[in-house]
């Protein structure tokens, strides 16, 4: 049995590619990084990758990630610029005992080093809605306002797990500043025999509940990926309402080891790709 599930329509390509590749006998890892490099080079999809939206100063600072479930490896990016697949570098970052996330010019030196191709990763629509904001003195704008995160999970035939995520981050954010998307754990999480999980949404709130792993976690315990999901997600909401807090803008979508996939969310409802034995197609769950 090989799946995968991604984050968003937007990935829907993406999925249709990294599941092709899965029939064929592809492992998880080439289906998620092919699968976000699709959606890292399609410039119409202002929130992550060519084209992504900038930072306060105008530049376009991206976040990465890939973990492989069998061996527990893990590759990052942080704040790189002019990587043209940020994808690619965390995955080859993954193979590295040390140096395995790398921020700024670091990532960009590993890029180069690497042979990966650097290109300037603002378009004119980026630079016109970064110009459009500092003339109204926008301030940044919340989670899913021009702000999705690409996530893909990915199981193959011989039972081996990957996951990946990819975004350019919050519009307008100060400069450095990094979400979950790279931090393991929180936007990520893999373990090939109990099962991998990733987040969208509001980087600061994914963090403070370490999201994915907990996740994973509720799967090793024996929960499906749909319950984890939502059980992950109650527990923080339920604790930020303590606090006085709303629950937030958050997503989770989550993959086992036999095959099933779930998702569940803070908003009204939250699109999804996934295909398990069968070409993706889009999925919907709601809050």
């Amino acid at each position: 049995m090989y799946a995968l599930i991604g984050t968003w329509q937007m990935c829907l390509d993406g999925a249709r590619r990294g599941t092709s590749l899965l029939r064929a006998g592809a492992c998880a890892g080439d289906a998620v990084e092919q699968a976000i490099i699709m959606v890292e080079d399609e410039p119409s999809y202002s929130s992550v990758g060519y084209g992504g939206l900038p930072d306060s100063t105008g530049h376009v600072y991206l976040d990465a990630a890939y973990m492989d479930g069998n061996t527990l490896r893990l590759g990052g990016v942080m704040s790189a610029e002019n990587v043209r697949n940020p994808i690619s570098l965390a995955r080859k970052l993954c193979g590295r005992e040390t140096n395995c996330l790398l921020a700024g010019r670091g990532a960009e030196q590993a890029a180069v080093s690497f042979g990966l191709q650097l290109r300037d990763m603002r378009t004119e629509a980026s630079l016109e809605a970064w110009r459009a904001a500092v003339a109204k003195q926008q301030k940044k704008l919340s989670a899913y306002e021009e702000h999705d995160t690409v996530c893909i999970l990915a199981l193959d035939e011989k039972g081996g797990m990957a996951a990946g995520t990819s975004t350019s981050g919050l519009f307008m954010k100060d400069p450095g500043r990094v979400g979950d998307s790279p931090i393991v754990g929180s936007g990520f999480y893999c373990d090939a025999r109990y099962g991998a999980a990733a987040a969208t949404g509001l980087g600061e709130d994914i963090m403070r509940g370490c999201l994915s792993y907990e996740v994973v976690s509720l799967m090793r315990r024996g929960a499906s990926p749909t319950d984890a999901c939502r059980e992950a997600l109650t527990a923080l909401t339920e604790r930020k309402k303590s606090l006085g807090e709303d629950e937030g803008s958050m997503s989770l979508i989550a993959l086992s080891p036999d095959g099933m996939f779930g998702a569940a969310t803070t908003l009204p409802e939250f699109p999804f790709a996934a295909g398990r034995g069968e070409e993706a197609a889009v999925y919907t769950v709601k809050a």
